[in-house]
């Protein structure tokens, strides 16, 4: 396993960190006044540290804020706990004790070497596991992206353990198979090799071509992905570089800086790409995984907010879940479409997203 050396010097330690004090959270990522400001206006940040935990054997970088109900703030692909910056303070201002981890793979946790050790009740038992060494029983469990997928999980297989759930993009069971093909047989046969998920499967090519230009694929991936670009495509060229269906922005959104372009820069070149891409090769052993509580629903209060221009929008779980609760999700309490916003939720709209959880979090 790797993980941040004992002996890093304080300042490549933090700059790793994303450039953020022990002391306050990041001045430059404190929540803005609006949605659409242009530049992040410093609020009183809630004081803040990092530390590691070790959890199910591996050691466990989080960023924590605050006192009172536990909320874990689960991040996507490919982010850290940095695309949370926005709601730690706001939250542990609120109330709430915050702690958002790099999950395995990611940022500063260790980076197992198995694929297996990326699937779906490892990545469970990490969220199981970190509210045990936090010393409490229950969390309010958010998620965005692949961090949604695992808090559906967390609320769906040890629903005691999970006091809500609240999913940004992803809804639940949105990649179910058709007929009897395991989920990339079936996105294989629908879309063919060159669809990104199928693409991800081969270890070491899509490894290689996301490492090659970090710096220009969060500042594309980002502005691409957004409301305020043109939208995904997920088909892969035959050139086999993903920075080639990215838009380059002309000027970068209101909504990210360049700052945030270096931080997750920063980071993915300490961790590489490969963790995070080992959780997209556990599709179809995360589907076996599971098979015994396809039926089951996820029991506790919920929460779905998406972003009306993200593509996972218009998908038949996520219009389902919009349009109430569901027999898979029949404890929804509110959905929320975030008009002009894409996949990047909690950063493009803050403000309204931060609303949203403490509206949620607060009712139950």
């Amino acid at each position: 396993m790797d993980s941040p050396r004992p002996g890093l010097a304080r300042r490549g330690f933090l700059r790793g960190l994303g450039g953020v004090s022990l002391g306050a959270l990041l001045a430059a990522g404190a929540t803005t006044a609006s949605p659409t400001a242009s530049a992040a206006s410093p609020a009183a940040a809630a004081p803040a540290r990092h530390r590691f935990l070790r959890v199910n054997n591996i050691r466990v970088h989080v960023v924590e804020a605050g006192t009172g109900p536990l909320v874990l703030l689960l991040h996507g692909w490919p982010e850290t706990w940095y695309s949370w910056r926005h709601q730690i303070p706001a939250l542990a201002r609120a109330g709430f004790r915050v702690v958002v981890p790099d999950q395995r793979g990611y940022g500063w946790t260790d980076r197992p070497g198995a694929v297996t050790d990326y699937d779906i009740e490892h990545l469970v038992d990490d969220i199981t596991g970190l509210i045990d060494v936090l010393g409490e029983r229950q969390a309010y469990v958010v998620g965005h992206d692949w961090g949604a997928i695992v808090a559906w999980h967390t609320a769906l297989l040890r629903p005691e353990r999970v006091r809500a759930v609240a999913a940004l993009s992803v809804p639940h069971r949105w990649a179910e198979p058709a007929g009897s093909l395991l989920p990339v047989e079936s996105l294989r046969a629908t879309y063919g090799d060159h669809f990104y998920i199928v693409y991800f499967q081969r270890p070491g090519l899509s490894d290689v071509d996301l490492a090659s230009d970090p710096r220009t694929l969060f500042r594309r991936m980002l502005y691409t992905g957004s409301g305020d670009g043109p939208g995904w495509n997920a088909m892969i060229p035959s050139s086999g570089r993903i920075l080639d269906v990215l838009a380059e922005p002309t000027a970068l959104p209101a909504w990210y800086t360049q700052h945030d372009v270096d931080t997750y820069t920063a980071q993915f070149r300490h961790s590489g790409f490969t963790g995070g891409l080992n959780w997209y090769r556990n599709f179809d052993r995360n589907w076996l995984l599971t098979a015994p509580w396809r039926d089951s629903p996820v029991r506790p209060p919920a929460l779905y907010v998406v972003g009306d221009r993200d593509g996972i929008a218009s998908s038949p779980q996520a219009q389902q879940l919009l349009a109430g609760p569901t027999a898979s999700v029949p404890n929804l309490r509110r959905a929320v479409l975030l008009p002009g916003a894409g996949h990047w939720t909690q950063q493009e709209r803050p403000t309204e997203v931060t609303e949203a959880l403490l509206g949620f979090l607060r009712s139950v």
